[in-house]
């Protein structure tokens, strides 16, 4: 069946969005430090995350502190956490339900059961894939406004790290797998009515008993 094929490749895209998503969560590469105008020190570069923020030095070393209070933090950093955190258990959730109704699968025998399952697992994925793109837009849109700013220094100017592109990858796939499955798993109900409808009584059997 081509569905079967369509729900493999779901699957495939669903987990190369959730370890998008995941590593958007873990790694502290949201913004980094802009080197323009005046501030051409080089010899190190700040890194800020969703749980903290890290300077990385000419020579390799690292040093890492997590933030110190949640209520400090600014609004986009605070939804930024809550809607990957929640964009990764949804992901993972709608890859579970995708397995159990999937068609390569045997978890549920009832076939007019499973296309519904597979519709449920296409919207959490859909889901899953916007709330993963919100915060990445809206901290990248963030960066730039602050960026363009003549009020702030050179030295206090953010860029785009490399997370926030991760985000939106990770955040197109789970769309793509999410809208596949919902286009890919309806339910079969025309077939079904006609094809048992065939007569057990032939016209040669109210003969036979005349």
């Amino acid at each position: 069946m081509g569905s079967v094929g369509v729900q493999i490749v779901c699957v495939a895209l669903g987990v190369l969005g959730l370890i998008g998503v995941i590593v958007c969560c873990a790694i502290p590469r949201w913004t980094m430090s802009s080197f323009v105008g005046s501030n051409i020190v080089t010899a190190q570069s700040t890194y800020k995350g969703l749980w903290m923020e890290c300077v990385v030095q000419s020579t390799g070393q690292q040093q890492c502190k997590n933030y110190d209070s949640l209520l400090v933090l600014p609004s986009d950093l605070q939804a930024a956490r809550a809607m990957t955190i929640i964009s990764a258990m949804v992901s993972s959730l709608s890859l579970l339900i995708l397995f159990c109704g999937a068609d390569f699968t045997t978890c549920v025998e009832n076939e007019d059961v499973k296309p519904k399952i597979s519709l449920i697992a296409g919207i959490g994925l859909i889901i899953a894939g916007i709330l993963v793109i919100i915060p990445a837009s809206w901290s990248a849109n963030t960066v730039v406004r602050e960026f363009n700013n003549p009020m702030i220094t050179g030295s206090q100017k953010m860029e785009l790290g490399p997370c926030i592109f991760i985000g939106w990858g990770a955040g197109v796939l789970l769309l793509i797998a999410g809208g596949l499955l919902c286009c890919f798993s309806r339910p079969k109900s025309s077939s079904g009515g006609t094809a048992k409808y065939y007569s057990n009584s032939s016209p040669s059997a109210p003969k036979n008993y005349v």
